[in-house]
């Protein structure tokens, strides 16, 4: 059974940035495409970033350019670098993984999900 830890949340200024990871134990990240999606209070899941075995990646419009994602295999991680982060970028965000398929942050195709970390940007 495949468990995710994510790691990195807080609460951080506008324009400042965070470093969330997504780690896992008894299983190889990297072949399994990892996504990261995030909740901000009353609104729905909403898709953030995703990266394939080959190392394919997405991001949401709203966070293109300002956020990374990228792997450590020997580390066994997928983080997701997030600068110039903004108010709206608040949210409890989840790392999610699937075995196969292409890289798509919908919610649906992840069949295993970290227990959230919350961040937030507020001066």
């Amino acid at each position: 059974q495949l468990q995710l830890v994510e790691s990195g949340g807080g609460l951080v200024q506008p324009g400042g940035s965070l470093r969330l990871s997504c780690a896992a134990s008894g299983v190889t990240l990297a072949y399994h495409v990892i996504g990261w999606f995030r909740q901000a209070p009353g609104k729905e899941r909403e898709g953030v970033s995703c990266i394939s075995s080959d190392g394919g990646t997405y991001y949401a419009d709203s966070v293109k350019g300002r956020f990374t994602i990228f792997r450590d295999n020997a580390k066994n991680t997928v983080s997701l670098q997030m600068n110039s982060l903004k108010p709206e970028d608040t949210a409890v965000y989840y790392c999610a993984a699937v075995a196969l398929g292409r890289c798509i942050v919908v919610a649906d195709r992840y069949d295993y999900w970290g227990q959230g970390t919350q961040v937030t940007v507020s001066s």
